[in-house]
Parts: structure tokens; C-alpha cells; sequence
């Protein structure tokens, strides 16, 4: 008997609390559709962003130290594996190999003790703060259901009382479940409106004493470590003191390619003999390439039909390179002027039939400008150039493409003709000094390793 009496206490409870759910729905319906009148409290709404708000950053206060924690965790294993590699490296008869033991014994113990430190002073303070966050929640929720339970008894007294055939019992029994869930809600609602804005003005005490212990903890931590990496750079110093004479040498990266300049002294060898097409004629015997300081010449082939009737001929005279340059400059680069003056001195001259020349002029340039131009690079820096980097090291140039360097010097630094020739680990460049003296690339850039050197500008 007594077992089927608790269940039907356990049955009645469920029929009750299902009940009541259906009247918490169909009342927040009836509130949606403004069909039914809602209890507000802006203040307590107000405090409960603030909670939702104080919650959030406590939840990512925790995760971020949490994997600042990990940080630490991994810094330790990796600082020990690399004062175990030390004890490794340290041979037996170097001195302060005890020392160095011992180092690395305090080393390890410092990153332990700060780790659980942190742990203990910071994680656990944050874990104890937060840990109050979800009954609180909880309870604002129950006092949420509690407000429309409220709202709806007073909905229903309010019908009763307003309805044509008035049922006093009904009525009385309806005041009755009006004041007592009036009743639980204010309680909730006096215990939550003033725990809420305390724990909301309580944040401010906790970020700063979780701040300050952490900030605490890695002064002292730093101030000890610096006292072990101080002594171990003493005993290294002994090490070198003693082993003076086997100094590491600063070291530039390999280059892997074919030298720049030796491609470009070959190319410009090529380039001091006319290009010959697939019907160009011979050169001149005595090989001399028609060029002069401000015009560039280029040999073109042209079909017989265009300028020159077969039969016509290149002089072979001497004097032919200086006459050809000057009609070209005297035509201003036309193609019909120089081709008649060929074709002329040519009939004159009667030599064997060849393919007329023309003589293409160029502006003449200086320093890599074209004069009478417009140019958008600094006027006191070579074209093309990209900043400024200071030798941090002496270097010795092993190859004639490279800069020889002095600790101070200062190099302008340039772009590669083509960057494919660029080595990694490796810059174009001209020393400051010798650009200001000369003004010139050709003979004076150079590459150089950029790990002996430090950007400057």
C-alpha cells in the first residue's frame, strides 16, 4: 500500500508540473500576441545583462589563462630540453661543467614553481569565481518561470473577478494561488536584486587581484631567471676565455646560381659585335661597332625592295662607322633619311652587294636617365632604389660580382635586372661612398649576403 501511495504522489507531482507548464506557455503566448498585459522590471533586466555580460568575460578570462597556462607548460619542457642538450654538448674537462649542472637543476625547478604558482593563485581564484556564476543563473531562470506563473494567476483572479456570472468560490480560490505565487516570486526576486549588483561591483576586486598575481609571479620568476641565465653567461664566458683562439665565424649563404656578373660580362661581350640575323651581313673588317656617346645604334635587316636597289654594297672604308653615326644623328632617327644615305654612299662606293643598314637613334642617358626626360627616381640615388642597409660584420668578397664589406659601411640597396638571378639570402647593391663618388652602377654594384647587414632606412 505504501508503494503504490508513492507513486501516486510521484504521479500527481508530474501531472502538476506538466500542468504548469502548459499554462506558462499558453500565458507567454498570449504575452507574444499582446493579448495579455507582462510584468517589467528594467532594473532587474538591467542587472541580468550586466550578469550575462560578467559571465562572458569570466568564461574567456578562463580560457585565456587556461592556454597561457599550456604556454607556460610547453616553455618549460622546451627550456629543459634545451639546457639538457647544454649538459650533452658540455664536455667533461670544459670548465664550469658542474656549474652548467646546476643551472640547469634551478632552471627547471623556476619554471616549475612559477608554473604551479600560477596555478594555485590565479587558475583556482578563477575557477572559485566562476563556480558561483551557474547557480545564479539558475535561479534567475527559475525566477523567470516564477514572473509568468505570477502573471498568470492575476490574469485569471482578473477574469474571474470581471466575468458576467461571478462563482465566489472560484474567485476565492483563485486569490488564493494569486498571492501565493506573488509570494514565491517577490522572495526570488528580493534575493536576486541584490545579490546581482554586488556580484556585478565585485569584478573589479577580482580582475585586480588576479591581474596583480599574475603580474607578480612573473616579476619574480624573471627577476630569478635572470639571475641563472646571468650565471650560465658567465661560465660560457669562461669557456671562451679559454677557447679563445676558436671563435665561430660569421658565414653568408651559399649561392646556388651561376655568377650574376659573370652572365653579364658574357652577355656584354656578345653585345660589343653586331647581332647577326638570319641574313645579316658581315661586320666591318675592322670590327668596330657603330655606336657613339649619345646615340644607340641598332642593325636592322630590311628587304632589298624597300631602300637600296640590288647591287648596292656597305662601304668598306674606315670612315664609314663615323658617317653612318653622324647621319643618324643628323635625321634624328629617321629610318628613310639614314637608308637614302646608305643607299648613296654605297652606290658610290661600289663594294660587293649586301643588305642595306639602318641606323636607329636613341636619346642618349646618363647614369640610366634618359636626359630631357622625366624621372621619377631620387635625384641623389641610384634608379631603382629600395633602402638603405649598414654592415653589421666585416665581409670578404670571394667572387668579382660580390661587395667587399667593412663593419659600417653603408649600402644602397637595388633590384635585381632579373629577379630569377637572385640567390635567397642575398641583396644587390652599391656602397653609399662609392655611388657618391661615381655616380655609376656598372662597375661599382655588387651582391652581398644580407645576414652580415641591418636595414637601416
Amino acid at each position: 500500500m505504501a508503494e503504490l501511495g508513492s507513486k501516486g504522489v510521484t504521479a500527481g507531482k508530474i501531472a502538476s508540473n506538466v500542468q504548469k507548464k502548459l499554462t506558462r506557455a499558453q500565458e507567454k503566448v498570449l504575452q507574444k500576441l499582446g493579448k495579455a498585459d507582462e510584468t517589467k522590471d528594467e532594473q532587474f533586466e538591467q542587472c541580468v545583462q550586466n550578469f550575462n555580460k560578467q559571465l562572458s568575460e569570466g568564461t574567456r578570462l578562463q580560457k585565456d589563462l587556461r592556454t597561457y597556462l599550456a604556454s607556460v607548460k610547453a616553455m618549460h619542457e622546451a627550456s629543459k630540453k634545451l639546457t639538457e642538450c647544454l649538459q650533452e654538448v658540455y664536455e667533461p674537462d670544459w670548465p664550469g661543467r658542474d656549474d652548467t649542472n646546476k643551472i640547469a637543476e634551478n632552471n627547471d625547478l623556476l619554471w616549475t614553481d612559477f608554473h604551479q604558482k600560477l596555478v594555485d593563485q590565479a587558475l583556482l581564484t578563477m575557477d572559485t569565481y566562476l563556480g558561483q556564476f551557474p547557480d545564479i543563473k539558475s535561479r534567475i531562470a527559475k525566477r523567470g518561470r516564477k514572473l509568468v506563473d505570477y502573471d498568470s494567476a492575476r490574469h485569471h483572479f482578473e477574469a474571474l473577478q470581471t466575468a458576467k456570472k461571478k462563482d465566489e468560490t472560484k474567485i476565492a480560490k483563485a486569490e488564493e494561488e494569486l498571492v501565493k505565487a506573488q509570494k514565491v516570486f517577490e522572495e526570488m526576486n528580493v534575493d536576486l536584486q541584490e545579490e546581482l549588483p554586488s556580484l556585478w561591483n565585485s569584478r573589479v576586486g577580482f580582475y585586480v587581484n588576479t591581474f596583480q598575481s599574475i603580474a607578480g609571479l612573473e616579476e619574480n620568476f624573471h627577476k630569478e631567471m635572470s639571475k641563472l641565465n646571468q650565471n650560465l653567461h658567465d661560465v660560457l664566458l669562461g669557456l671562451d676565455k679559454q677557447y679563445s683562439g676558436n671563435a665561430f665565424p660569421i658565414k653568408a649563404q651559399p649561392r646556388k646560381k651561376t655568377k650574376l656578373f659573370a652572365r653579364l660580362r658574357k652577355k656584354m661581350s656578345s653585345d660589343s659585335t653586331p647581332a647577326k640575323a638570319n641574313k645579316s651581313p658581315s661586320p666591318p673588317p675592322d670590327g668596330s661597332p657603330i655606336t657613339s656617346p649619345e646615340t644607340k645604334t641598332v642593325n636592322h635587316e630590311l628587304e632589298p625592295s624597300t631602300l637600296e636597289a640590288p647591287g648596292a654594297s656597305i662601304p668598306k672604308s674606315p670612315s664609314q662607322p663615323a658617317e653612318a653615326a653622324h647621319a643618324g644623328a643628323e635625321a634624328a632617327g629617321s629610318e628613310a633619311t639614314a637608308g637614302a644615305e646608305a643607299s648613296k654612299t654605297e652606290a658610290d662606293s661600289g663594294s660587293s652587294s649586301l643588305p642595306a643598314v639602318v641606323v636607329e637613334t636613341f636619346p642618349a642617358t646618363v647614369n640610366g636617365t634618359v636626359e630631357g626626360g622625366a624621372s621619377s627616381e631620387r635625384a641623389d640615388m641610384p634608379p631603382g632604389f629600395l633602402f638603405k642597409v649598414q654592415a653589421m660584420h666585416d665581409y670578404t668578397a670571394t667572387d668579382s660580382d660580390e661587395l667587399q664589406l667593412k663593419a659600417g659601411d653603408v649600402v644602397l640597396v637595388i633590384p635585381f635586372e632579373n629577379p630569377e638571378e637572385q640567390d635567397e639570402g642575398w641583396l644587390m647593391g652599391v656602397k653609399e661612398s662609392d655611388w657618391i663618388q661615381h655616380k655609376e652602377l656598372d662597375q661599382c654594384r655588387g651582391v652581398f649576403p644580407e645576414n652580415f647587414t641591418e636595414r637601416v632606412q
